[in-house]
């Protein structure tokens, strides 16, 4: 991780796009981080790493900070979607003695925010996975639960339900656990024994067991 010091004014669509990429990049590397090390670029020196025939390197400066991104060189090389960014500073957030300007702290609580976002998140699809889905134009629609639909590796399999999201305009298909407590009351010893499956956001499919684990719609 990288300071540098850099000229220019952060414009708040700018600082939104870096806070975004910020927490693309921390879940990218995962709970390590990115690699360890200090070295100080200066612009013009950042600008040499751009990805192209002959340059040294792939690097993207967020933050103030410079990130190697060769490994995702489809990304940021010439030609591709966010080559724009590679080998230049994405704002300027720390001033030229070292100490962090605002703009810094502004767009590191948006990427606090943008983390606690994704993590919401997580945990609302461990909660309610996604369901298989698939269609033909012989057969229709069908949708299912397994143990891994949704990509959530669990030891319960659960029943498709439509799920409805505020601000959502169409429910979607999440897979409800119909046993044991609610997940918001796991230490309730009085639970209903019916898992989730009476969360007010959920509806049943119409023409489909309410307990069956896949729900078929013929055209």
């Amino acid at each position: 991780m990288l300071r540098l010091c850099g000229l220019g004014v952060v414009l708040s669509l700018v600082a939104a796009a870096a806070a975004v990429m910020t927490v693309w990049l921390m879940d990218w590397w995962g709970p390590e981080g990115p690699p360890s090390g200090l070295r100080l670029f200066v612009p013009e020196e950042l600008a040499r790493y751009r990805g192209g025939p002959g340059d040294p390197g792939l690097y993207l400066a967020l933050l103030g900070r410079v990130y190697d991104v060769s490994s995702g060189r489809r990304h940021y090389e010439p030609g591709a979607h966010y080559s724009g960014f590679a080998g230049r500073l994405v704002g300027r957030f720390y001033r030229e003695d070292g100490l962090p300007t605002s703009e810094l702290t502004q767009v590191e609580a948006m990427v606090t925010e943008g983390m606690e976002a994704n993590e919401e998140r997580q945990r609302e699809k461990h909660k309610f996975p996604p369901c298989n889905a698939e269609w033909s134009s012989a057969k229709g629609s069908r949708v299912w639960c397994s143990q891994k639909s949704g990509g959530v590796n669990r030891d319960w399999i659960g029943v498709p339900r439509k799920m409805y999201k505020p601000g959502a305009k169409e429910p979607h298909c999440v897979c409800v656990r119909t046993t044991g407590p609610p997940s918001d009351q796991q230490d309730n010893p009085r639970h209903s024994n019916r898992g989730d499956l009476d969360n007010p956001n959920l509806e049943e499919y119409t023409g489909c067991s309410p307990l069956a684990m896949a729900c078929s719609f013929p055209l």
